[in-house]
């Protein structure tokens, strides 16, 4: 049956095959317009600090730019606590957003043996106490509009999954059983969307990974197996740093790739065309892996940044079948695009870790619905830039106070603000901030 919901917020019509949609002018959805405004949450406190603290030492400009950043919307995250506490603190910020006349953006993430227990471990500790938590998420909303990006890592990393290659992957707690985990998983993540498509105004997203991690083969069956089909789509780039242009390709090809094995080919993952070998009519079928440090395009003459033979593929085995769920973007710290380690990085460390607290990154695009784009319902910033990702080891050690020999410190904590690559990220925004 085809995937596109039965429910509410219809998905941005009309999306032609691949090549057109990377191109086609703004659409608007109904219910989503271009000119929606996105909800500014209240400030770290420690971002405040700073700022306070570069205006006392004459640094205005760095200050302006440091502002910028809790003065732009970004997503709320809900992690902790019991039900009536996600509850109340879910009423308040949707609350305060509609009176704002904005639309908050909620990450849901307090799934069991979130992150596999390492630098944001946590969330509830069996699966009736994580339904009971996420029916109390979704007293709390109520019928006030929302997007909700529900459970980031949480079809990445699966406690003692195997994957569609027949590969047990890493994540294996001991803590989980490992003939249940990888079902709970999905059970669970199955709940929460029906939950939340429950609500009359609320867009719940499904984590998609990114470009640079997840072939789109495997990222789909997941989708599938986590009740995609009933949700209004999926978000892609997490607290991530891959190109917008990339992930726009991406987002396009897994949607697509959804079409073909639910209304073409039932379950033919494998014909689904991926950014690890870009074959496809177009090219002769003489694939590459695509470089994520380059920008991709249809007429990118390098064999490694060129999407035509995908694209071609796409449109070679969806014939008159367009793809039509949705998708929202991290856009917080993608200005720069992925940090590739150099050769001496590379020799030095035995984990560059490039996802944690990389250098030289960028704010990306600020948050908007007008992404001109069908597929794409909004550009969002679902990971607050100037928050830390953990204390980064680059695999030099392990356990906390571990100096990091990037920054030349101990990193703060995940989620804790770092006022150096804050500043940092400001300054090295693209567009540029101010």
């Amino acid at each position: 049956m085809p995937l596109a919901s039965p429910r509410r917020w219809a998905a941005a019509a009309g999306a032609a095959v691949l090549l057109a949609s990377l191109g086609a002018a703004p659409t608007a959805n109904a219910d989503l317009p271009d000119d929606t405004e996105f909800y500014v949450p209240q400030p770290n406190h420690d971002a405040k600090r700073q700022i306070a603290d570069l205006t006392r030492r004459g640094r205005k400009a760095d200050a302006a730019l440091v502002r910028e950043i809790i003065e732009t919307p970004t997503a709320v995250w809900v992690e902790s606590g019991s039900p009536k506490k996600a509850e109340q603190q879910v009423r308040q910020v949707t609350r305060q957003a509609a009176g704002k006349g904005t639309v908050a953006t909620l990450v849901i993430y307090n799934i069991p043996f979130r992150d596999c227990a390492q630098y944001s471990s946590g969330g509830a500790t069996t699966m009736a106490e994580y339904k009971a938590w996420i029916d109390g998420v979704v007293r709390g909303i109520g019928d006030r509009q929302v997007l909700v990006a529900l459970e980031p890592d949480g079809l990445g990393i699966i406690p003692h999954y195997t994957n569609l290659d027949g590969q047990l992957e890493w994540c294996r707690p001991d803590e989980a059983d490992a003939a249940t985990a990888a079902a709970e998983r999905f059970e669970m993540l199955n709940h929460a969307v029906d939950a939340f498509a429950a609500l009359s105004r609320t867009k719940v997203y499904l984590d998609g990974t990114h470009n640079g991690w997840l072939n789109v083969g495997d990222a789909a069956d997941r989708l599938l197996k986590a009740g995609v089909a009933e949700a209004d789509g999926f978000f892609l780039n997490a607290s991530n740093y891959q190109h917008t242009q990339n992930l726009v390709q991406y987002g396009t090809w897994l949607s697509s790739c959804l079409a073909y094995v639910t209304e073409v080919s039932a379950g033919d993952f494998g014909s689904c065309g991926n950014q690890y070998w870009s074959g496809g009519p177009a090219n002769g079928w003489t694939g590459v892996a695509l470089d994520p440090a380059k920008i991709w395009s249809d007429t990118a003459a390098d064999p490694t940044a060129s999407t035509a033979g995908i694209n071609s593929r796409y449109a070679s085995i969806l014939g008159d079948v367009e793809p039509s769920k949705t998708f929202i973007i991290d856009t917080s710290r993608n200005g720069q695009g992925p940090w590739i380690p150099t050769a001496e990085q590379t020799a030095a460390f035995p984990d560059p870790q490039t996802w944690c607290n990389p250098p030289d990154r960028g704010i990306g695009p600020r948050p908007t619905a007008d992404t001109g784009h069908p597929l794409v319902d909004a550009y969002v910033w679902i990971k607050v830039p100037g928050e830390s990702d953990g204390q980064c080891s680059r695999g030099l050690g392990t356990g906390d106070d571990v100096v990091d020999p990037i920054w030349g410190q101990v990193d703060p904590d995940a989620g804790v603000w770092f006022p150096e690559q804050a500043l940092e990220l400001a300054r090295l925004a693209v567009p540029p901030l101010n």
